[in-house]
């Protein structure tokens, strides 16, 4: 009986469903690239902001924090 359950659900393939499968590969693989990309250019900005530009955006209102 798995024999058979087998053999009828190995046969029956849908070229439609196959497309469908690589085309979401495809897309898999460009979100997985842009991913690697933008965590490199979030390391890179992590790396340049130092605690003195923290410090010195916050401290640029000249208004003050409690009205």
């Amino acid at each position: 009986m798995a024999k058979a359950l087998f053999g009828h659900v190995a046969n029956g393939t849908d070229l439609r469903l196959v497309d469908e499968v690589r085309r979401l590969r495809a897309r898999v693989t460009d979100l997985e690239t842009q991913l690697v990309r933008l965590r490199s250019a979030h390391d890179e900005l992590v790396a340049s902001v130092t605690v003195d530009d923290d410090i010195r955006m916050l401290t640029l209102d000249d208004e003050p924090a409690l009205t």
